[in-house]
């Protein structure tokens, strides 16, 4: 597992704002944000959960305005996912895939002793067959 998820991960806090965690996503081109209160991990949020709930079709001058209106109105724990599927770093990247392969999200957070150490996300998984041709 330690061979292809990423160990240095971008989370957040319940305490910090949508706004914060849209910057994330651009900033550090991801999709997914585990949700940590110390090293623990409590949830997940995606960039499409973002999505969802901003006016991605807003166009002109006033989308950041739009956006930040409404990013006000929802907390992090409001929109997070909190129904976690987790994999530990002894899980088999055969294990990964089969999960990725059935479930309808498209990364595991990697937790160790109650700890997130790491992310593996389906790029992940991709990457690491193409490199096996």
């Amino acid at each position: 597992m330690y061979s292809i998820m990423t160990a240095n991960v971008v989370s957040l806090n319940t305490t910090d704002s949508l706004e914060k965690a849209e910057q994330l996503f651009k900033n550090n081109n991801i999709r997914h944000i585990p949700v940590v209160q110390g090293k623990r991990i409590i949830g997940i949020l995606s960039y499409t959960d973002l999505l969802r709930i901003s006016f991605a079709d807003a166009t002109g001058e006033d989308e950041q305005n739009i956006d930040t209106t409404v990013y006000n109105m929802f907390t992090i724990e409001q929109v997070m996912a909190k129904k976690l599927v987790t994999v530990t770093s002894d899980t088999t990247i055969k294990e990964v895939a089969e999960i990725l392969a059935k479930k309808e999200f498209h990364a595991l957070p990697v937790v160790d002793n109650d700890t997130l150490i790491g992310i593996v996300t389906t790029t992940d998984l991709i990457n690491y067959l193409l490199e096996q041709f």
